[in-house]
């Protein structure tokens, strides 16, 4: 195949939550081909069937991973099948899509960005958030020095449901916000800290309060939770020229920039110190919204015939993933900091 000319027929391997969307896109997306959609539950098939009356269905993840009428394939299955199903697509000569995180472990996630090198493929990571409309303004006006020098990021990612039982609430959801600090920040964090709540599982978080210090004395933190009566989906980035809020529950005025901040007067008598509170206007920017999994899909499509890295590579899903088993090594220390490598 010529990926460059030739329709790129895509194989999904998991019809949960986010499988039909994938599958919606990739059906609208011109120059690609649904081939097979595969599910190893049979009430999930005929959901699929009913949905999509002319797809290929199947129970066999082999059927698409060895398939040869089968170019790429997304992966949007539970975390701990990753490794087996990518490392298995890869081996078979294909480029893969893979849902976040990349893989359980930082292990896992190397193995398969060496592999996905040294066959010459394609890894992309489904860190959707980095194909958000808002964090690609906010990184636009980042990089421009809008906000000025950033002090520190504050983000809440709490909910009520839906409770996973393969992994915890720092994995299913800071894996989101790790992402967009990553980003935005263009850095990965040198240091971690972390505690969690364990209620209704004994070995799965419920709740997650963890605190990153990145380059540049930058701190962030992240509130992550689904045993909360809220769905909050928020984030604060203070600079010490503007601060922004950014709210991802408003669709309307998502983004809010504040000409507040403090700034050191003089001296004005010996001993004594003053600080100015500045208070100014608050901007509201026009954000063009869009579908952020429709522009992820897009990309994969866009990078296969381009063959150039994708935003969502497979290294920065594993810089994600770094910082989450540092997480997670941090909470079976009850808060202490621990590094993370490779920072």
């Amino acid at each position: 195949m010529n990926p460059t000319s030739s329709t790129i027929r895509v194989g999904v391997i998991g019809f949960g939550q986010w499988g039909p969307n994938h599958v919606r896109n990739f059906r609208g997306i011109d120059g690609c081909d649904m081939a097979r959609v595969c599910d190893t539950s049979p009430a999930r098939l005929a959901l699929a069937r009913k949905q999509f009356r002319d797809l290929d269905l199947t129970t066999d993840p082999a059927a698409v991973t060895q398939a040869p009428d089968v170019e790429a394939i997304v992966i949007a299955t539970p975390v701990h099948t990753h490794f087996a199903l990518v490392r298995q697509a890869l081996e078979a000569g294909k480029d893969v899509l893979c849902e976040k995180p990349l893989a359980a472990t930082v292990d896992e996630c190397r193995a398969l960005c060496d592999l996905a090198a040294a066959r010459g493929r394609l890894l992309m990571v489904g860190h959707v958030f980095l194909y958000n409309p808002s964090v690609q303004h906010l990184k636009i006006d980042l990089d421009r020095d809008e906000l000025g020098r950033v002090y520190y990021m504050d983000a809440t990612r709490t909910n009520l449901g839906p409770v996973r039982r393969d992994v915890g609430a720092i994995h299913d959801l800071a894996s989101h916000d790790i992402s967009i600090f990553n980003f935005l920040l263009g850095a990965t964090p040198v240091e971690v800290s972390a505690t969690g709540g364990f209620f209704l599982q004994e070995k799965i978080e419920d709740i997650g309060f963890m605190t990153l210090h990145y380059p540049r004395g930058v701190i962030c933190h992240v509130h992550t939770s689904w045993l909360n009566p809220r769905k909050v989906r928020h984030l604060t980035i203070v600079g010490d020229h503007k601060m922004a809020v950014w709210d991802d529950m408003n669709n309307l005025e998502p983004i809010r920039y504040y000409d507040k901040g403090v700034t050191a007067d003089h001296y004005s008598t010996f001993g004594e110190f003053q600080m100015i509170l500045r208070d100014g206007a608050i901007t509201i920017p026009k954000v063009r919204m869009f579908e952020p999994l429709l522009r992820q899909d897009e990309e994969f499509v866009d990078c296969i015939r381009s063959r150039r890295p994708p935003l969502a590579s497979g290294e920065f899903g594993l810089k994600v993933v770094r910082v989450i088993e540092a997480a997670m090594e941090s909470v079976r220390q009850r808060g202490h900091p621990v590094a993370v490598p490779g920072a």
